[in-house]
């Protein structure tokens, strides 16, 4: 594979070569992929048993606004877990790091993701990308905002996609109703302190924010977000700050993929965050997103397709954060050379 590929070139024919390549390349994951039927769905959220299992969406978004998509990169899914990245990051960027990490962690967990338990060290959820940590910054959400939390997230995550989202009704009655796991954490967290509002009032924003509706080409374009220091590359609209992208990202590499993210950190090497939709959302630094929807879910509650899609992209074209091809910082690389 030619190194040019390797990060987005400044040339424009150097542009209308990479972006034949890239076009290439995710028709080629989708063709590679599309057979693979091993999984199963997240039959435990009844709506979520009753999406069709054979739909398969792969979505690159560049930061200069170019997108590139094969197979179902436009069928709706609900976020679900995704959604913890851009909820975490407006709690950064509303109350600022010292209260969001008076309430959420930021250390990996070898618990399940939907575990009734916080760091006993703390008293606070390990992490934001658990089921308990996102439910922590829900509750300091409408703790912060009020009544009109929900508007505001949704708000932010069409900001984020660059355009008008909605939500999965049948979804979100149906994660309310059997939600019981879920309503537990929110008590645990409200007798530790967390936030002080009606759990009933956090589980509903957390149930809604979870039942929006998105495609992997919205999770690629909000995935490009991120890698385009919080600027929408396709819009223009300035959605984050660096420090709420910067810290998120973070946590994205060591938290994002449930019970797999060390094994994905190695492999695919990349920020990232899976949902039990079927949705996976991975962040080029500086260059892309990708966005891969395959309903069929692993052990650990990941797509497999969408696993696949990315360690092939990442092994194909050098993604991987550490990667030897990587230059590294170019502040550090105009330092004179010397002993």
């Amino acid at each position: 594979m030619n190194e040019t590929v390797r990060s987005i070139p400044s040339q424009a024919g150097e542009q209308s070569a990479l972006s034949i390549e890239l076009d290439g390349l995710v028709k080629q994951q989708y063709a590679q992929h599309v057979g693979n039927t091993d999984g199963g769905l997240a039959d435990y959220i009844p709506e979520l048993a009753k999406v069709p299992p054979d739909l398969f969406g792969i979505a690159i978004a560049a930061h200069g606004g170019q997108i590139f998509t094969a197979g179902d990169a436009t069928a709706p899914f609900t976020i679900q877990s995704v959604s913890k990245v851009f909820t975490f990051a407006m709690l950064l960027e509303r109350v600022g790091r010292a209260e969001t990490y008076a309430a959420v962690g930021v250390q990996p967990s070898a618990e399940p993701f939907n575990a009734i338990m916080l760091d006993a060290r703390t008293h606070r959820p390990f992490n934001p990308m658990l089921n308990a940590g996102a439910i922590a910054v829900a509750g300091r959400l409408r703790q912060t905002i009020g009544a009109s939390a929900f508007d505001a997230v949704l708000a932010l995550f069409e900001r984020a996609a660059g355009h008008r989202l909605e939500v999965d009704e049948a979804v979100f009655e149906s994660e309310r109703e059997t939600g019981h796991r879920n309503r537990a954490i929110g008590h645990l967290l409200r007798a530790a302190g967390v936030f002080d509002v009606p759990v009933d009032d956090v589980l509903e924003l957390y149930f809604r924010q979870c039942s929006i509706q998105v495609t992997a080409t919205d999770l690629a374009v909000m995935g490009a977000t991120l890698a385009n220091l919080g600027i929408n590359p396709v819009t223009g609209v300035d959605v984050f700050g660096v420090d709420a992208v910067r810290d998120t990202l973070s946590v994205m590499f060591t938290c994002g993929m449930y019970d797999g993210t060390g094994d994905w950190a190695t492999r695919v090497g990349l920020p990232a965050k899976s949902g039990v939709g079927g949705g996976i959302m991975a962040v080029v630094n500086r260059q892309v997103g990708i966005g891969v929807f395959s309903p069929r879910l692993d052990a650990e509650g990941n797509s497999v397709r969408g696993k696949l899609c990315c360690i092939d992209l990442s092994e194909q074209i050098g993604l991987h954060a550490f990667d030897p091809t990587h230059p590294g910082s170019t502040y550090l690389r105009g330092l004179p050379k010397g002993k």
